[in-house]
């Protein structure tokens, strides 16, 4: 065993599935703790981060939730994600906006605006959003940055903590939204639980995650771009019905979810995966002044409406 796999194997913990509880699985990916950067691990918690997996990858043999076990501590996983600034991710910040005004357009087809909590919500672009539609909005974002961010900005007030430091009254909300987020946290059971405290009787849970199981998922396998350390959940249609109908709350509808990024960032994303191709692209599309073109893309991505019950 290497110093390097030593002192790694030193900040981990194991956990149980987190929809049965047990301890059986399979493993699907082995761990690679050799590849550990425990002197940069917060650099990897960014809203952007983008460090590959490392860490051991199982399926739980009762459920089928794919998930990471052992896995770095709760709490260095929140710090991490508390900690740093990421100008990279709110260079982006346009093309979010774009994606979620159509989403907002779709909840908008169940729900009128009215009051709405993004839960995870970076530096508040869904926020933006909904509030230039009329919705009245509040927002939490562990990251101190990014909610200090999106304050000066947008002139929104974001909440410097999880939906946990936030003591919110039972029944406020008429919809609750996670985008990118269900999969980052140590314990998704008891986030959907909260969700469910603080909306109203019917209210809507809005959740965005990538889907192991899509074919692009498949056909990519270990070179998935979702395949990341930070993401310490992986689900598929089967496994988050499971999970939500466990903490209260009927599935009623699941489909794919498209979202716009500037080209040149797409392509930067793309460099660990198709090493010196996407350069090569970023630099012709900066020459002919391409390279802030709003792309849609789908990598996976999948969007879960669901009602409290």
């Amino acid at each position: 065993m290497s110093q390097r796999t030593a002192e790694y194997q030193q900040l981990l913990e194991d956990v149980p599935c987190n929809i049965c509880g047990r301890n059986n699985f399979k493993i699907i990916y082995p761990a690679q703790y050799d590849l550990a950067k425990t002197d940069k691990i917060h650099e990897g918690f960014r809203s952007s981060g983008d460090e590959t997996l490392i860490d051991q990858m199982v399926e739980c043999n009762y459920c089928g939730l794919q998930y990471l076990t052992p896995r770095l501590r709760q709490d260095i996983i929140i710090e991490a994600y508390s900690s740093g600034s990421d100008e990279g991710f709110i260079s982006q910040a346009k093309g979010r906006e774009r994606t979620f005004a159509k989403s907002l357009k779709s909840i908008e087809k169940y729900v009128p605006p009215s009051k709405i909590l993004d839960v995870g919500t970076a530096g508040g672009s869904f926020l933006k959003a909904a509030k230039d539609r009329g919705w009245n909005v509040s927002g939490c974002e562990p990251n101190r940055w990014l909610a200090e961010w999106g304050k000066k900005n947008y002139g929104i007030d974001i909440h410097s903590g999880t939906i946990f430091d936030m003591e919110l009254d039972h029944d406020s909300f008429n919809v609750v939204t996670l985008w990118d987020v269900l999969e980052h946290v140590p314990d998704p059971q008891k986030v959907l639980k909260e969700c469910s405290r603080v909306l109203k009787d019917n209210g809507l849970l809005l959740i965005n995650y990538p889907d192991i199981n899509s074919l692009v998922a498949r056909m990519m396998g270990k070179k998935w771009v979702f395949l990341l350390s930070v993401h310490l959940y992986y689900f598929t249609p089967k496994t988050i019905t499971k999970l939500l109908e466990k903490c209260g709350y009927e599935v009623v509808k699941i489909t794919k979810h498209w979202q716009t990024l500037e080209l040149d960032y797409i392509l930067f994303r793309m460099k660990p995966y198709i090493p010196f191709i996407p350069e090569l692209f970023r630099r012709f599309f900066k020459l002919i002044n391409c390279g802030h073109l709003l792309i849609p893309y789908w990598m996976g991505q999948t969007l879960v409406l669901a009602r409290k019950i």
